[in-house]
Formats: C-alpha cells, sequence, structure tokens
C-alpha cells in the first residue's frame, strides 16, 4: 500500500507542471486581463445564465487558472481580475489548503460574481476574502444555471467553475482565502 501512495504522490508531482496555467505565472497584468477576458467570453458562451448575472453584477472576479494538488495535505494557488463596470478594478489571487484523504492535481477556473454593493465592499475591505465566511457564495452548476433567471436569483454571490481538467479524489477539510495583490 505504501508503494501505491509513494507512486500517487510522485505522479501527482510529475502532472503539476502539464496542469500549470499560464495565470499561476503570470508574467504580467496584461496577460492575466488577456486570459481573463477569455475566460469570461468562454464562460459566456458556454453558460447563458453567467451573461445574464453579469449585466446586473457590481464587479466580477475571474481567476483564468488555478492549480490544485494533494496528497494527504494539499494546496491551490491561482491569480485573477476584478472588473467593475467591464473595466480593471483590481488584481487578487486566491489560496487554499486542504488536508484530509486526497490524491490527485487538476487545473480550474472560477468567476465570482458579486450582486450587491454590500458583498464587493466586503472583498474591499475584508483583509482577505475567505470563501465561506461573510456573504453567502451559491456555486452554480450547469443544472441549476439552466434553470436560472435574473428574477430567481437572489444571492449575494454566485460562483462559476469553469475549464476543469487532471482528477483530483477526496474527502478533506478545505479552506480558500483571496487576497488583494499589488500589480501593475
Amino acid at each position: 500500500m505504501q508503494r501505491i501512495i509513494s507512486l500517487v504522490a510522485v505522479l501527482a508531482v510529475a502532472a503539476m507542471p502539464a496542469l500549470a496555467p499560464q495565470t499561476a505565472l503570470a508574467a504580467s497584468a496584461a496577460e492575466l486581463n488577456r486570459e481573463s477576458q477569455a475566460a469570461l467570453k468562454a464562460l459566456y458562451a458556454k453558460v447563458p445564465a453567467a451573461r445574464e448575472l453579469a449585466k446586473k453584477a457590481r464587479g466580477i472576479l475571474v481567476f483564468p487558472g488555478i492549480v490544485k494538488a494533494g496528497l494527504i495535505v494539499g494546496g491551490q494557488y491561482g491569480e485573477g481580475v476584478l472588473y467593475k463596470g467591464g473595466k480593471v478594478a483590481g488584481y487578487y489571487n486566491t489560496a487554499g489548503g486542504s488536508y484530509g484523504l486526497q490524491v490527485g492535481a487538476q487545473k480550474f477556473g472560477y468567476a465570482l460574481f458579486f450582486m450587491t454593493d454590500s458583498a464587493l465592499a466586503y472583498l474591499g475591505s475584508s483583509d482577505g476574502f475567505e470563501v465561506g465566511v461573510g456573504p453567502s457564495v451559491v456555486v452554480m452548476d450547469e443544472g441549476m444555471a439552466k434553470s436560472a433567471t435574473t428574477t430567481t436569483l437572489k444571492d449575494e454571490i454566485y460562483a462559476f467553475i469553469f475549464s476543469q481538467s487532471g482528477l483530483m479524489a477526496g474527502l478533506g477539510l478545505q479552506g480558500n482565502k483571496i487576497t488583494k495583490l499589488d500589480k501593475k
């Protein structure tokens, strides 16, 4: 059993460079902007409800590529762009850790649609926005997104996860924090 766990750990570490999104190592704000815009465009094409939410959102925080890996202890990291009124309003990173029965590596992106001024203000005023603390976040899966309309959506923040690749399996405790970056 120990050999199998060791083999899986080696494979997960070896897979990291292949899964590493360009945004995790973004060279510049301009590159991160391009990747975030492309991610939003692809999300809108696949999930029309996201495009409708964007029309009413006070802000949209897009993380086009996040790397996640773990073997018992795991972590994830990515960088993103906050848009207000279609313009760049800031740069953020998301980092998280987890512990439990888990193994694998994956990459994915997500977008947070801030629907109220108070939820967006919380992002700006907190010393690191912790997902699960503060305003409520509703994760939209494909089924929920297809049946949603702008009149039925009444929560403060909606999250769309997209562009998933790789394999990550497990059960455990996880925390995630979003922090403002000083990127030019």
